[in-house]
């Protein structure tokens, strides 16, 4: 496990599987200053990648090719008891989002989350909306800051595989979209509404400060 010090950004499944598929976890630390050592993942990732409805969702072999990256990952720190209990009772927050959001809270970390469904029930809870102003990064947040870092075009290309497996990407990639960016800020902008008053990490601020 990586010193809590250390640790810079935590991720959670749902986005560790999409964003490794497309090769981009690397790229993805890097727009926060870090190396993937300096990132953490919940513990049951690896074991979740080996069977269950990963496997059956992003495939066998994209599965097992990332269990290797994720155990090369350290396992995100157990919170505090205090951060957990305002999260435990909330039905829309499974238990590794409210693992990570809690950690998140108490340390004062920035995040990865592809559950909506979770963030839309963590706006309703108070106390949580100062201590994770800024530090909730959406994918569609990451996509757009890595157009900006590596481009359209390679953008594209890498998430490729993703297409089947998430509406998002398909439709801001798709071939008939000239400019994916524009297509992932109006993603954004929706998302940053519908959370409100939680403030999501802004790609086109936090990325260039």
């Amino acid at each position: 496990m990586a010193s809590r010090s250390v640790m810079k950004l935590l991720v959670d499944t749902d986005v560790f599987c999409k964003l490794g598929i497309a090769g981009l976890l690397e790229d993805t630390a890097r727009l926060f200053d870090a190396q993937l050592q300096e990132c953490g993942r919940l513990p049951a990732l690896p074991y979740m990648l080996q069977r269950g409805s990963l496997s059956k969702l992003y495939g066998e072999a994209a599965c097992n090719a990332l269990i290797p990256v994720a155990n090369a990952i350290p396992v995100v720190p157990k919170p505090n008891i205090t951060w957990l209990d305002r999260l435990t009772a909330v039905e829309a927050i499974g238990p590794g989002e409210a693992e990570i959001f809690a950690v998140a809270a108490e340390l004062g970390k920035l995040f990865l989350s592809g559950d909506k469904r979770a963030l839309r029930a963590l706006k309703s809870i108070k106390e949580f909306i100062p201590v994770l102003a800024n530090r909730i990064v959406a994918l569609e947040s990451v996509l757009l800051a890595l157009c900006d870092r590596l481009g359209q075009e390679e953008m594209r290309q890498r998430v490729a595989p993703l297409a089947a497996v998430d509406r998002m990407v398909e439709v801001c990639f798709s071939s008939g979209n000239p400019d994916p960016s524009t297509a992932l800020m109006s993603y954004y902008r929706a998302l940053e509404m519908e959370l409100a008053p939680l403030k999501l990490w802004n790609p086109r601020v936090q990325a260039r400060s």
